[in-house]
C-alpha cells in the first residue's frame, strides 16, 4: 500500500496540523511544499502516491497545480483542502481531477478518511 504523502499549503502551521495528523496514523511524509509551483516541482522529484493540496495559495493555485500535475501523471492522487467550502471550487477541483476535498479547519477522522479511501 503506499503511503508516501506531499503536503502542499501556503500556511506553514497549516503544513505541521497534517503532518501531525498523518505521521500519527502511520502515514510518510516525503515532503511539503508552499504554493502551486513548488508543488509542481516536489511531485516531479518525490513521486508521492498522494498530495494533499491548499486551493488558495501565491504563485499558483491548488487548482492550476492540480491540473499541471495530472498532465505529468495521469493517475496522481490529490485531496483539495480549502477553508472555503465554495462549491464552485469543489466542483472545479473534482473536475480537474482531484479524488476528494477536505474542509479546514481539519478534522482528523474526515482527513484520514479521504486519505485511506483515495490510496484504497
Amino acid at each position: 500500500m503506499g503511503n508516501r504523502i506531499l503536503i502542499v499549503d501556503d500556511a506553514a502551521f497549516m503544513r505541521m496540523m497534517i503532518k501531525d495528523i498523518l505521521t500519527k496514523n502511520g502515514y510518510e511524509v516525503v515532503g511539503e511544499a508552499a504554493d502551486g509551483v513548488q508543488a509542481v516541482e516536489k511531485y516531479q522529484e518525490l513521486k508521492p502516491d498522494l498530495v494533499t493540496m491548499d486551493i488558495t495559495m501565491p504563485e499558483k493555485d491548488g487548482i492550476a497545480a492540480l491540473k499541471e500535475i495530472k498532465e505529468i501523471d495521469a493517475g496522481a492522487k490529490v485531496i483539495m483542502c480549502s477553508a472555503m467550502g465554495q462549491q464552485a471550487m469543489v466542483i472545479d477541483a473534482i473536475q480537474a481531477g482531484a479524488k476528494d476535498f477536505i474542509v479546514k479547519p481539519f478534522q482528523p477522522d474526515r482527513v484520514i478518511e479521504a486519505i485511506s479511501k483515495t490510496l484504497a
